[in-house]
């Protein structure tokens, strides 16, 4: 519990000096130098309990996803209006007049502020909460991530707040508080509309991009951190279909064998690319001990077909056990938030070395051997490591559930004037659903990429046709197809596809 609260805390330190938290300095900076605490404060707390439910409620509610960043945008203006021009402020005091009795002085209202900023501060949660996108697969909130995410905002907030106190107590012991005294609060109600224009318009991705993320690396390690705190493994637990083997395992009868336990999804390319290595070392080392066992753990509602998963299994290659966790409970019993991830438990049942997302294969198998102990080991396996070296544009989702619009809307579409970077357009007619979108008469899809590969998964049945005349055919159950190959840095791909087809995501390599 302590590793967990300084990893939580450590995290949010971390992330609140990387280039996420740009758009929100100027409100840091003007608001909170008057009042610091309360600013920071209502950042944290509504970071906080956005994160952690607010797509919960959203979903049950069937609201849009981006309703609580745009509540935050429109609190945002109203606030800088208020302090811009003093008639408006009147105006949105009165409520607050009548029930506290007395004027409610928006200029020092830094809580409501921080409240507001914190709605549109959401995005910078990291990969330390990376569990956070569990919740809406499992519908439950546990202890450890109601800890982990205020630990989190207690962390994020200490450089904040000491950004903002030191720049009031220099401007206070100034005396340029008090002797313009109306400047700033006009300079903070312009800082409140400036960071709610930069957000509503995504004007601050380029500047995000261009600053060099010095703190990547740390918040993933961070992130790992906090979930590479096993030592006894945990056994297969609500396991409800076992795959490629007679009967269900457990780690107490495998006890005494080296077991990799891998979780995977068979749409995700992420996964799919340690396949090979996963494979190779179950092929190299099942003689010598090892038990290699696939954890299948769901991202979208098509992959708790456990049919589908033989299917997709069997296409893959993949001869090992694997255990269908529809339900995430063996997921959650390891506390894991990765997909991929792999852990290598020895034959005492103690988690020697994890692994979380891609890479670090050599290293991995160097543990594994030494876990294995004396046998007369075959030679390393030489599978060449995949991991994409440079930037990439992130997994991009097509449904409601993180793209945002109205569930079982139907309608119709035009491109932008201009592609934004690492995003899609929509062109033609599309019914939006919570995983997917479904495509309609003339649909086109824009993808502005970062990638030497595209993929898409895509279900349904129909055509996609690539402005370069390349006719990709879709049918049966949902999968990943590889749409390009061999390109090298930035991209546009426009497509065509036909009515019928279901869109889920995009993924790149």
């Amino acid at each position: 519990m302590p590793t967990l609260l300084l990893v939580g805390v450590l995290a949010g330190i971390v992330t609140s000096l990387s280039p996420c938290v740009l758009p929100v300095l100027p409100v840091v900076l003007t608001a909170g130098a008057r009042r610091p605490w309360g600013v920071v404060g209502g950042l944290v707390t509504s970071f906080s309990l956005a994160t952690l439910f607010g797509s919960p409620v959203l979903e049950a509610l069937h609201l849009p996803g981006e309703l609580l960043r745009d509540a935050g945008i429109a609190a945002l203006v109203l606030l800088g209006l208020g302090l811009l021009f003093p008639k408006a402020g009147e105006l949105l005091e009165r409520p607050f007049t009548r029930l506290r009795g007395r004027a409610a002085k928006p200029e020092s209202n830094g809580f409501a502020a921080g409240l507001a900023l914190g709605l549109v501060y959401v995005p910078c949660a990291g990969p330390v909460l990376a569990t956070i996108a569990v919740v809406g697969s499992t519908h439950q909130i546990g202890f450890d991530a109601l800890l982990l995410t205020a630990a989190f905002g207690v962390g994020t907030g200490i450089p904040l707040l000491v950004l903002a106190a030191s720049g009031g107590a220099l401007a206070r012991r100034a005396g340029f508080l008090r002797r313009h005294a109306r400047r700033v609060r006009g300079t903070t109600g312009a800082a409140l509309v400036l960071v709610a224009a930069v957000t509503a318009v995504d004007l601050a991705a380029p500047l995000q991009r261009i600053v060099p993320d010095y703190t990547a690396t740390t918040q993933q390690a961070l992130g790992e951190k906090q979930l590479d705190r096993l030592t006894h493994a945990p056994d297969f637990t609500g396991v409800t279909q076992w795959l490629n083997t007679g009967k269900p395992l457990s780690l107490s009868e495998l006890r005494g064998k080296v077991v990799v336990v891998s979780f995977w999804t068979y749409s995700c390319i992420n996964c799919q690319r340690a396949l090979p290595h996963l494979k190779q070392w179950y092929d190299t080392y099942r003689d010598s001990g090892l038990v290699v066992v696939g954890v299948h753990t769901p991202e979208f509602a098509f992959e708790h077909d456990p049919a589908n998963v033989a299917d997709q299994a069997k296409a893959l290659g993949v001869k090992y056990p694997i255990a269908i966790d529809n339900d995430y409970a063996t997921w959650n019993a390891y506390g894991n938030n990765y997909w991929p991830a792999a852990y290598l438990i020895d034959g005492s049942g103690q988690v020697r070395r994890s692994i979380f997302g891609e890479g670090h294969y050599a290293e991995f198998e160097q543990e594994l051997r030494q876990a294995l102990g004396d046998h007369a080991l075959p030679e390393p396996t030489d599978i060449p490591d995949t991991t994409p070296k440079t930037s990439l544009t992130p997994e991009t989702y097509l449904g409601t559930e993180h793209a945002g619009g109205t569930t079982g809307q139907t309608r119709a579409y035009s491109f932008p004037a201009e592609a934004s970077p690492d995003t899609f357009s929509l062109a033609g007619t599309w019914t939006s659903e919570k995983e997917y979108v479904t495509s309609g008469p003339d649909a086109r899809l824009r993808l502005d990429f970062r990638a030497a590969s595209v993929h898409w998964v895509l279900g349904g049945s129909g055509t996609v046709t690539l402005d370069n005349g390349t006719t990709i055919a879709v049918s049966g159950a949902p999968k990943l197809y590889t749409l390009l190959t061999g390109h090298l840095g930035h991209g546009v791909l426009t497509m065509a596809v036909s009515p019928g087809v279901r869109a889920y995501a995009f993924t790149f390599g």
